[in-house]
């Protein structure tokens, strides 16, 4: 398989799954569990850091999180509503989608009284006209 012009195989792959798993994850585990020394995956990581593979390491938080799928009323533009929405606190991303709803935003906080606190904010946003919210339950 080719990802941003770097060729990955399934041993690629097993070191993906793992630092996708953990971050933090050691070239040690990971070059027992492929069976390769510890200096060949870090020659791997390295290789797919480069070619932007992998991008960065993130941090995950134990948050609650949201997704608000919003409607924007026919006197205001949906991409300047979007724009407003991807610089609210808390919101994480904006989609802008088809069919009942014009925007999906994804909402992070620490607990469902920030999250609420968000939800209030972007329905007093100017030209927001309806929203439906669900809680994300867990990430699979």
């Amino acid at each position: 398989m080719t990802l941003l012009g770097h060729t990955t195989d399934e041993t690629d792959g097993i070191i993906l799954d793992m630092l996708e798993e953990n971050g933090r994850e050691s070239l040690a585990n990971i070059a027992k569990r492929t069976g390769m020394s510890t200096a060949a995956v870090g020659r791997r990581v390295r290789k797919m850091l480069d070619s932007g593979v992998i991008r960065k390491f993130t941090v995950e938080r134990s948050e609650v999180g949201a997704i608000v799928l919003v409607s924007v009323d026919s006197e205001h533009d949906t991409a300047q509503i979007s724009e407003m929405l991807s610089e609210s606190l808390g919101i994480r991303t904006v989609y802008e989608i088809t069919g009942q709803y014009d925007i999906a935003c994804i909402i992070r906080a620490a607990a469902i009284p920030e999250i609420n606190d968000r939800i209030d904010d972007l329905r007093r946003t100017p030209g927001v006209a309806d929203t439906n919210t669900v809680i994300i339950l867990r990430r699979i």
